[in-house]
């Protein structure tokens, strides 16, 4: 005799509101532990800028301390010249955001916009350039900059920028190509060049890849040590990674101090990103968008 075959059953609306309460029940714990992972480390960081010399090597460690001392902040700031390293990080950092935005908003918009028949090839050819380590390129470019007399100057540090960032390019790029082409081809029909198209349209409407471009290239050089070790050589020329390196070299054993210095360091870092959080979620999605 032949199986009957029974029908499965629809899940009533009640059901599926379960459901749906419960992935998304499961989703914010997955999200809070993840959240976890990231701020403990930094939390501890902060709760050890403000013990004592003593009770930072108690056993078991203490996460809060017992007296709070904020003295440490001031006492750690002045132990070394933070205040010439801090100007000479933002001087870095504002040159070599501004080069990164020049050098990488032109190609972008010419990969986005104008058509050529060699263009794919430069395209693909600009994002291999992203599978070189940038170890393979150290020595050349120090070679170039010596012999230049460059070195223990910051054009090392800043003049690269000004040549473009095949990562940066790509996300003006995808994001350049989500503006409607009709925008584009209106302005020209009233007479608008390439650059007067750039500035009016293209720039206005790409505030959210603008942020985003301008975020990653602070971040990566604020924090940058490698450069800067390399090329530097005068002390009044050192940056805040090089002089958090200098002062864990003569205060090795002033964990609370170290810990102190990191956080205003650090400091600048989370001040721009909270302020461009929502152009940077918003610029990292939607650059990836178009397939085109």
């Amino acid at each position: 005799m032949p199986v009957a075959r029974t029908e499965p059953r629809s899940l009533s609306a009640e059901q599926s509101a379960q459901i749906q309460r419960i992935q998304r029940v499961g989703a914010y714990i997955l999200l809070v532990l993840a959240s976890a992972a990231f701020i403990l480390p930094l939390l501890w960081m902060f709760t050890t800028s403000l013990k004592s010399s003593t009770s930072v090597l108690e056993f078991p460690p203490r996460f809060f301390p017992n007296e709070y001392h904020w003295e440490n902040y001031p006492n750690a700031w002045t132990a070394m010249p933070f205040t010439r390293f801090l100007l000479n990080s933002i001087l870095v950092t504002v040159l070599s955001v501004l080069g990164n935005l020049i050098s990488c908003i032109l190609p972008a918009y010419a990969f986005a916009r104008l058509r050529s028949r060699v263009r794919g090839v430069m395209f693909a050819a600009m994002l291999a350039t992203m599978m070189i380590p940038a170890q393979v390129t150290l020595v050349p470019r120090f070679l170039l900059f010596s012999q230049a007399g460059l070195v223990d100057t910051y054009w090392p540090l800043v003049l690269p920028n000004f040549f473009g960032t095949a990562l940066l390019i790509f996300l003006l790029r995808q994001f350049f190509t989500t503006i409607p082409q009709e925008l584009v081809d209106s302005a020209r029909i009233d007479g608008a060049g390439e650059l007067r198209i750039l500035w009016r349209i293209m720039i206005p409407l790409s505030k959210p890849a603008i942020a985003t471009v301008t975020l990653m290239s602070f971040i990566a050089t604020w924090g940058e040590y490698l450069d800067p070790l390399i090329y530097l050589r005068s002390t009044e020329k050192f940056t805040i990674p090089l002089g958090i390196a200098l002062f864990r070299g003569e205060h090795d054993d002033q964990y609370h101090l170290m810990m102190a210095v990191s956080m205003m360091a650090l400091a600048p870092i989370i001040v721009v990103f909270l302020g461009a959080q929502k152009y940077f979620i918003r610029g990292i999605t939607l650059t990836g968008i178009s397939g085109r």
